[in-house]
């Protein structure tokens, strides 16, 4: 079980890698701006952590939900860690909305990825 979220947190943190190289190449080679690109790379992030789920939910092939929920919580975590040991910051009250979203959106990957999977 352990080794689907981790699996899951692993293509997470690809999907938002290759994500972020090509909207970088989009600013870097367009007339594109930050803000302009700000509701597609909240909708990237959403995808990827549905993604990260879907996959967790694939491989560890039973009880979904909690699959989804330790997915996200490591993540979250991760994320966490990063901001707090690189940056010397917490989160703030729109992170935690936005991580709340990723739980759920986590969730709701990994149980369609269970039931994807098992085809008894």
């Amino acid at each position: 079980m352990f080794s689907a979220m981790i699996k899951g947190v692993a293509a997470i943190l690809v999907a938002i890698i290759i994500s972020s190289l090509i909207l970088s190449l989009l600013l870097r080679f367009t007339s594109l701006t930050e803000v302009s690109l700000k509701w597609v790379t909240t909708g990237l992030s959403f995808l990827s952590l549905f993604i990260g789920g879907f996959l967790s939910g694939k491989k560890g092939k039973e009880k979904g939900m909690m699959l989804g929920i330790g997915t996200a919580l490591l993540f979250s975590l991760f994320v966490f860690l990063v901001q707090y040991l690189g940056y010397q910051t917490t989160f703030t009250s729109t992170q935690y909305l936005f991580h709340g979203i990723f739980l759920l959106l986590c969730m709701l990957g990994a149980i369609m990825g269970v039931n994807v999977g098992s085809h008894k």
